[in-house]
Protein backbone atom coordinates (compact mmCIF):
# COMPACT_ATOMS: atom_id res chain seq x y z
CA UNK A 1 0.00 0.00 0.00
CA UNK A 2 2.81 2.42 0.96
CA UNK A 3 4.68 1.56 -2.25
CA UNK A 4 1.54 2.37 -4.27
CA UNK A 5 1.13 5.74 -2.56
CA UNK A 6 4.80 6.61 -3.21
CA UNK A 7 4.49 5.54 -6.87
CA UNK A 8 1.39 7.71 -7.37
CA UNK A 9 3.06 10.67 -5.62
CA UNK A 10 6.17 10.35 -7.77
CA UNK A 11 4.00 10.16 -10.87
CA UNK A 12 2.22 13.37 -9.88
CA UNK A 13 5.51 15.13 -9.19
CA UNK A 14 6.84 14.05 -12.58
CA UNK A 15 3.70 15.26 -14.33
CA UNK A 16 4.05 18.64 -12.63
CA UNK A 17 7.62 18.91 -13.88
CA UNK A 18 9.26 18.66 -10.44
CA UNK A 19 11.36 15.70 -11.52
CA UNK A 20 13.69 15.86 -14.49
CA UNK A 21 13.74 18.28 -17.43
CA UNK A 22 13.75 22.05 -17.23
CA UNK A 23 11.47 22.63 -14.26
CA UNK A 24 10.77 26.26 -15.15
CA UNK A 25 8.82 25.17 -18.27
CA UNK A 26 6.14 23.44 -16.19
CA UNK A 27 6.33 25.27 -12.88
CA UNK A 28 4.29 28.43 -12.31
CA UNK A 29 6.15 31.55 -13.37
CA UNK A 30 6.61 34.67 -11.27
CA UNK A 31 3.79 37.21 -11.35
CA UNK A 32 6.00 40.10 -12.46
CA UNK A 33 8.23 40.92 -15.43
CA UNK A 34 10.28 44.08 -15.96
CA UNK A 35 12.52 45.10 -18.83
CA UNK A 36 14.68 47.97 -20.05
CA UNK A 37 14.64 48.62 -23.77
CA UNK A 38 15.26 51.02 -26.66
CA UNK A 39 12.48 49.21 -28.54
CA UNK A 40 9.59 51.65 -28.89
CA UNK A 41 6.39 51.54 -26.86
CA UNK A 42 4.56 50.58 -30.08
CA UNK A 43 6.37 47.22 -29.97
CA UNK A 44 7.13 46.52 -26.32
CA UNK A 45 3.63 47.31 -25.07
CA UNK A 46 2.11 44.92 -27.62
CA UNK A 47 4.64 42.16 -26.83
CA UNK A 48 4.16 42.46 -23.06
CA UNK A 49 0.36 42.51 -23.34
CA UNK A 50 0.37 39.44 -25.62
CA UNK A 51 2.62 37.62 -23.12
CA UNK A 52 0.43 38.59 -20.15
CA UNK A 53 -2.62 37.21 -22.00
CA UNK A 54 -0.71 34.02 -22.82
CA UNK A 55 0.48 33.55 -19.21
CA UNK A 56 -3.09 33.90 -17.96
CA UNK A 57 -4.31 31.28 -20.45
CA UNK A 58 -1.45 28.81 -19.91
CA UNK A 59 -0.70 29.06 -16.19
CA UNK A 60 -3.60 31.17 -14.88
CA UNK A 61 -0.98 33.62 -13.62
CA UNK A 62 -1.64 37.35 -13.79
CA UNK A 63 1.73 38.84 -14.71
CA UNK A 64 2.35 42.50 -13.93
CA UNK A 65 4.50 43.78 -16.80
CA UNK A 66 6.55 46.95 -17.05
CA UNK A 67 9.10 48.46 -19.43
CA UNK A 68 11.66 51.21 -18.82
CA UNK A 69 12.27 53.00 -22.14
CA UNK A 70 15.93 53.92 -22.68
CA UNK A 71 18.25 54.32 -25.65
CA UNK A 72 20.65 51.40 -25.99
CA UNK A 73 23.78 53.21 -24.71
CA UNK A 74 21.79 54.59 -21.77
CA UNK A 75 20.29 51.18 -20.96
CA UNK A 76 23.75 49.60 -21.16
CA UNK A 77 25.11 52.21 -18.75
CA UNK A 78 22.35 51.61 -16.22
CA UNK A 79 22.86 47.85 -16.33
CA UNK A 80 26.57 48.26 -15.59
CA UNK A 81 25.73 50.66 -12.74
CA UNK A 82 23.39 48.06 -11.18
CA UNK A 83 26.41 45.71 -10.86
CA UNK A 84 24.46 42.46 -10.81
CA UNK A 85 21.58 43.80 -8.71
CA UNK A 86 19.29 44.93 -11.53
CA UNK A 87 16.00 46.76 -11.21
CA UNK A 88 14.67 44.81 -14.21
CA UNK A 89 14.82 41.24 -15.53
CA UNK A 90 15.45 41.71 -19.25
CA UNK A 91 17.50 43.89 -21.57
CA UNK A 92 15.97 44.01 -25.04
CA UNK A 93 17.10 45.59 -28.30
CA UNK A 94 20.01 47.33 -29.96
CA UNK A 95 23.42 46.16 -31.07
CA UNK A 96 24.50 42.66 -30.08
CA UNK A 97 28.05 44.01 -29.49
CA UNK A 98 26.85 45.60 -26.24
CA UNK A 99 25.28 42.32 -25.11
CA UNK A 100 28.65 40.65 -25.67
CA UNK A 101 30.30 43.26 -23.45
CA UNK A 102 27.70 42.69 -20.71
CA UNK A 103 28.28 38.93 -20.88
CA UNK A 104 32.04 39.50 -20.48
CA UNK A 105 31.30 41.48 -17.31
CA UNK A 106 29.13 38.58 -16.03
CA UNK A 107 26.06 40.83 -16.00
CA UNK A 108 23.94 38.38 -18.03
CA UNK A 109 22.75 34.87 -17.26
CA UNK A 110 22.23 32.20 -19.93
CA UNK A 111 18.78 32.32 -21.50
CA UNK A 112 18.30 28.52 -21.20
CA UNK A 113 15.18 28.33 -23.37
CA UNK A 114 14.00 25.04 -24.87
CA UNK A 115 16.20 23.32 -27.44
CA UNK A 116 13.42 23.59 -30.03
CA UNK A 117 13.09 27.37 -29.57
CA UNK A 118 16.87 27.88 -29.58
CA UNK A 119 17.44 25.80 -32.70
CA UNK A 120 14.60 27.45 -34.62
CA UNK A 121 16.87 30.50 -35.01
CA UNK A 122 19.78 30.22 -37.48
CA UNK A 123 23.26 31.03 -36.23
CA UNK A 124 23.61 34.06 -38.52
CA UNK A 125 22.40 35.89 -41.62
CA UNK A 126 24.18 38.06 -44.20
CA UNK A 127 27.30 38.11 -46.42
CA UNK A 128 30.22 38.78 -46.60
CA UNK A 129 30.03 39.49 -42.85
CA UNK A 130 27.54 37.23 -41.05
CA UNK A 131 25.26 38.95 -38.52
CA UNK A 132 24.91 36.70 -35.43
CA UNK A 133 21.27 35.95 -34.59
CA UNK A 134 22.08 34.35 -31.22
CA UNK A 135 25.03 34.18 -28.88
CA UNK A 136 27.32 31.20 -29.35
CA UNK A 137 27.59 30.91 -25.54
CA UNK A 138 23.85 31.25 -24.93
CA UNK A 139 23.73 34.67 -23.22
CA UNK A 140 21.40 36.41 -25.68
CA UNK A 141 19.00 35.49 -28.45
CA UNK A 142 17.47 37.40 -31.35
CA UNK A 143 13.73 38.09 -31.29
CA UNK A 144 12.91 39.76 -34.64
CA UNK A 145 14.76 41.11 -37.68
CA UNK A 146 14.73 44.79 -38.49
CA UNK A 147 16.73 46.90 -40.97
CA UNK A 148 18.11 50.34 -40.15
CA UNK A 149 17.49 52.43 -43.27
CA UNK A 150 16.37 55.80 -44.59
CA UNK A 151 13.05 57.63 -44.47
CA UNK A 152 11.90 60.57 -46.53
CA UNK A 153 8.93 62.87 -46.92
CA UNK A 154 7.88 62.72 -50.62
CA UNK A 155 6.17 66.13 -50.68
CA UNK A 156 9.08 67.96 -49.05
CA UNK A 157 11.55 66.25 -51.40
CA UNK A 158 9.42 67.29 -54.37
CA UNK A 159 9.45 70.92 -53.23
CA UNK A 160 13.24 70.74 -53.00
CA UNK A 161 13.50 69.25 -56.48
CA UNK A 162 14.93 65.98 -55.20
CA UNK A 163 13.85 62.54 -56.44
CA UNK A 164 13.02 59.51 -54.26
CA UNK A 165 15.92 58.36 -52.08
CA UNK A 166 17.40 54.96 -52.84
CA UNK A 167 20.95 54.85 -51.49
CA UNK A 168 23.07 56.26 -48.69
CA UNK A 169 24.82 58.75 -50.98
CA UNK A 170 21.46 60.32 -51.88
CA UNK A 171 21.57 62.02 -48.47
CA UNK A 172 24.64 64.01 -49.52
CA UNK A 173 22.73 65.87 -52.27
CA UNK A 174 23.50 69.63 -51.83
CA UNK A 175 19.76 70.33 -52.13
CA UNK A 176 19.31 68.49 -48.81
CA UNK A 177 21.45 70.96 -46.84
CA UNK A 178 19.76 71.39 -43.45
CA UNK A 179 17.09 68.84 -44.42
CA UNK A 180 18.45 65.64 -42.81
CA UNK A 181 17.51 64.46 -39.31
CA UNK A 182 19.55 61.91 -37.38
CA UNK A 183 20.26 60.84 -33.81
CA UNK A 184 23.76 60.85 -32.34
CA UNK A 185 25.46 57.43 -32.08
CA UNK A 186 26.09 58.29 -28.42
CA UNK A 187 22.32 58.05 -27.87
CA UNK A 188 21.18 55.48 -30.42
CA UNK A 189 22.30 51.97 -31.36
CA UNK A 190 20.70 52.27 -34.82
CA UNK A 191 22.83 55.36 -35.50
CA UNK A 192 25.91 53.72 -34.01
CA UNK A 193 25.44 50.60 -36.16
CA UNK A 194 24.86 52.66 -39.31
CA UNK A 195 27.95 54.78 -38.58
CA UNK A 196 29.79 51.45 -38.39
CA UNK A 197 28.35 50.47 -41.79
CA UNK A 198 29.71 53.69 -43.32
CA UNK A 199 33.15 53.12 -41.78
CA UNK A 200 33.18 49.51 -43.02
CA UNK A 201 32.00 50.52 -46.50
CA UNK A 202 34.49 53.36 -47.04
CA UNK A 203 37.30 52.65 -44.59
CA UNK A 204 38.08 54.73 -41.51
CA UNK A 205 39.30 57.96 -43.15
CA UNK A 206 36.85 58.12 -46.07
CA UNK A 207 34.09 56.87 -43.77
CA UNK A 208 34.50 59.81 -41.39
CA UNK A 209 34.69 62.15 -44.37
CA UNK A 210 31.31 60.77 -45.51
CA UNK A 211 29.84 61.20 -42.03
CA UNK A 212 31.09 64.80 -41.86
CA UNK A 213 29.36 65.48 -45.18
CA UNK A 214 26.19 63.97 -43.74
CA UNK A 215 26.53 66.25 -40.70
CA UNK A 216 26.87 69.25 -43.04
CA UNK A 217 23.44 68.36 -44.50
CA UNK A 218 21.96 67.60 -41.07
CA UNK A 219 19.52 70.17 -39.75
CA UNK A 220 18.65 68.40 -36.50
CA UNK A 221 20.08 65.83 -34.08
CA UNK A 222 17.13 64.33 -32.21
CA UNK A 223 17.09 63.37 -28.54
CA UNK A 224 16.37 59.73 -29.45
CA UNK A 225 16.24 57.62 -32.61
CA UNK A 226 12.45 57.29 -32.35
CA UNK A 227 12.10 61.02 -33.04
CA UNK A 228 13.86 60.86 -36.42
CA UNK A 229 10.91 59.39 -38.41
CA UNK A 230 8.50 61.63 -36.48
CA UNK A 231 10.08 64.91 -37.61
CA UNK A 232 10.28 63.60 -41.20
CA UNK A 233 6.69 62.34 -41.16
CA UNK A 234 5.50 65.76 -39.99
CA UNK A 235 7.38 67.43 -42.85
CA UNK A 236 9.79 69.32 -40.59
CA UNK A 237 12.73 67.67 -42.38
CA UNK A 238 12.99 65.92 -45.73
CA UNK A 239 14.96 62.81 -44.79
CA UNK A 240 16.06 60.70 -41.85
CA UNK A 241 19.18 58.58 -41.35
CA UNK A 242 19.53 55.23 -39.54
CA UNK A 243 15.83 54.64 -38.90
CA UNK A 244 14.56 51.24 -37.69
CA UNK A 245 11.89 49.99 -40.11
CA UNK A 246 9.12 49.58 -37.56
CA UNK A 247 9.55 53.12 -36.21
CA UNK A 248 8.89 54.45 -39.72
CA UNK A 249 5.95 52.06 -40.14
CA UNK A 250 4.40 53.36 -36.92
CA UNK A 251 4.26 56.82 -38.53
CA UNK A 252 2.71 55.32 -41.66
CA UNK A 253 0.00 53.67 -39.55
CA UNK A 254 -0.64 57.06 -37.94
CA UNK A 255 -1.60 58.36 -41.39
CA UNK A 256 1.55 60.27 -42.38
CA UNK A 257 2.98 60.25 -45.89
CA UNK A 258 6.42 58.77 -45.22
CA UNK A 259 8.55 56.43 -47.33
CA UNK A 260 11.14 53.92 -46.15
CA UNK A 261 14.07 52.29 -47.91
CA UNK A 262 16.77 49.92 -46.67
CA UNK A 263 19.79 50.60 -48.93
CA UNK A 264 22.32 47.88 -49.73
CA UNK A 265 24.35 46.92 -46.66
CA UNK A 266 21.79 48.43 -44.26
CA UNK A 267 22.43 46.78 -40.90
CA UNK A 268 19.80 44.23 -39.89
CA UNK A 269 19.47 43.85 -36.13
CA UNK A 270 18.08 40.67 -34.54
CA UNK A 271 16.77 42.82 -31.63
CA UNK A 272 18.72 40.78 -29.04
CA UNK A 273 17.18 39.87 -25.72
CA UNK A 274 19.00 38.80 -22.57
CA UNK A 275 18.16 37.95 -18.97
CA UNK A 276 20.18 40.00 -16.50
CA UNK A 277 22.31 38.32 -13.86
CA UNK A 278 20.48 38.69 -10.55
CA UNK A 279 17.06 39.06 -12.21
CA UNK A 280 14.24 38.68 -9.69
CA UNK A 281 11.86 37.01 -12.15
CA UNK A 282 13.99 34.60 -14.23
CA UNK A 283 11.18 32.09 -14.89
CA UNK A 284 8.88 34.77 -16.27
CA UNK A 285 11.80 36.15 -18.31
CA UNK A 286 12.50 32.78 -19.94
CA UNK A 287 8.81 32.20 -20.56
CA UNK A 288 8.60 35.63 -22.24
CA UNK A 289 11.50 34.82 -24.57
CA UNK A 290 10.01 31.43 -25.48
CA UNK A 291 6.64 33.04 -26.15
CA UNK A 292 8.15 35.65 -28.49
CA UNK A 293 9.69 32.87 -30.60
CA UNK A 294 6.33 31.11 -31.14
CA UNK A 295 4.20 31.94 -34.16
CA UNK A 296 1.87 33.91 -31.89
CA UNK A 297 4.79 35.96 -30.55
CA UNK A 298 6.37 36.51 -33.97
CA UNK A 299 3.02 37.70 -35.32
CA UNK A 300 3.08 40.58 -32.80
CA UNK A 301 6.23 41.76 -34.58
CA UNK A 302 5.16 40.95 -38.14
CA UNK A 303 2.06 43.11 -37.83
CA UNK A 304 4.19 46.08 -36.76
CA UNK A 305 6.82 46.30 -39.47
CA UNK A 306 9.38 43.79 -38.16
CA UNK A 307 10.39 40.47 -39.72
CA UNK A 308 10.51 36.92 -38.32
CA UNK A 309 13.81 35.81 -36.81
CA UNK A 310 13.22 32.23 -37.93
CA UNK A 311 12.84 30.93 -41.53
CA UNK A 312 9.65 29.01 -40.74
CA UNK A 313 7.49 32.15 -40.57
CA UNK A 314 6.81 34.84 -43.17
CA UNK A 315 4.97 38.14 -42.91
CA UNK A 316 1.48 37.38 -44.23
CA UNK A 317 -1.99 38.67 -43.58
CA UNK A 318 -5.39 39.28 -45.11
CA UNK A 319 -5.64 41.93 -47.86
CA UNK A 320 -5.58 45.36 -46.24
CA UNK A 321 -4.16 44.02 -42.95
CA UNK A 322 -1.33 45.78 -41.13
CA UNK A 323 0.93 42.81 -41.95
CA UNK A 324 0.36 43.30 -45.69
CA UNK A 325 0.77 47.06 -45.30
CA UNK A 326 4.14 46.38 -43.63
CA UNK A 327 5.23 44.19 -46.55
CA UNK A 328 4.36 46.93 -49.04
CA UNK A 329 5.99 49.63 -46.89
CA UNK A 330 9.30 47.76 -46.67
CA UNK A 331 9.54 47.05 -50.40
CA UNK A 332 7.81 43.68 -50.62
CA UNK A 333 9.97 41.81 -48.10
CA UNK A 334 8.20 38.95 -46.30
CA UNK A 335 11.27 37.25 -44.84
CA UNK A 336 14.93 38.14 -44.72
CA UNK A 337 15.67 34.45 -45.29
CA UNK A 338 14.14 34.51 -48.79
CA UNK A 339 17.10 36.26 -50.42
CA UNK A 340 20.68 37.31 -49.85
CA UNK A 341 21.36 39.92 -47.19
CA UNK A 342 24.37 42.12 -47.95
CA UNK A 343 26.23 43.05 -44.77
CA UNK A 344 29.58 44.73 -44.08
CA UNK A 345 28.99 45.41 -40.35
CA UNK A 346 31.57 43.45 -38.35
CA UNK A 347 30.43 42.73 -34.81
CA UNK A 348 33.94 42.13 -33.46
CA UNK A 349 35.24 45.41 -34.94
CA UNK A 350 32.13 47.28 -33.74
CA UNK A 351 32.58 45.99 -30.19
CA UNK A 352 36.23 47.13 -30.12
CA UNK A 353 35.55 50.48 -31.81
CA UNK A 354 32.38 51.36 -29.89
CA UNK A 355 33.89 53.90 -27.46
CA UNK A 356 36.37 55.29 -29.98
CA UNK A 357 33.53 55.91 -32.45
CA UNK A 358 31.53 57.86 -29.88
CA UNK A 359 34.59 59.87 -28.83
CA UNK A 360 35.39 60.76 -32.43
CA UNK A 361 31.76 61.70 -33.09
CA UNK A 362 31.93 64.19 -30.21
CA UNK A 363 35.19 65.74 -31.43
CA UNK A 364 34.79 65.59 -35.23
CA UNK A 365 31.07 66.17 -35.62
CA UNK A 366 29.30 67.34 -32.48
CA UNK A 367 31.94 69.94 -31.53
CA UNK A 368 32.33 71.13 -35.13
CA UNK A 369 28.74 70.89 -36.35
CA UNK A 370 28.25 74.64 -36.82
CA UNK A 371 31.50 74.81 -38.76
CA UNK A 372 30.56 71.78 -40.91
CA UNK A 373 27.20 73.34 -41.79
CA UNK A 374 28.96 76.44 -43.12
Amino acid sequence: MLRSIVTVALGLLGALGWLGGPAWAQAPIESELNLITPVSKFIHDAALKAFADYAKEKWNVTVKVNAIPAGTPVAYGRITEWKGKPEVDIFWGGESALFEKLAEQKLLQKVEISKEAWESIPVSIGKPKPIPLKDKDGYWVGTALEPYGLVYNPKRLQRLGVGALRDWDDLLNPKLKGEVAQCAPTRSSSSNATYEVMLSLHGEDRGWEWLRKLAANTGHFTARSRDVPTVVAKGEFAAGFAVPSYMAFEEKLAGFDIKYVAPKNAFVTPEPMAILAGARNPKAARAFIEFLLTERGQRVFMERGLFPVTPKYKVQGAPGSTAEMAVEFTGGVRSYFDGEVANVYDEAVAAKRSEALKTRFRSDIEAKWDELKK
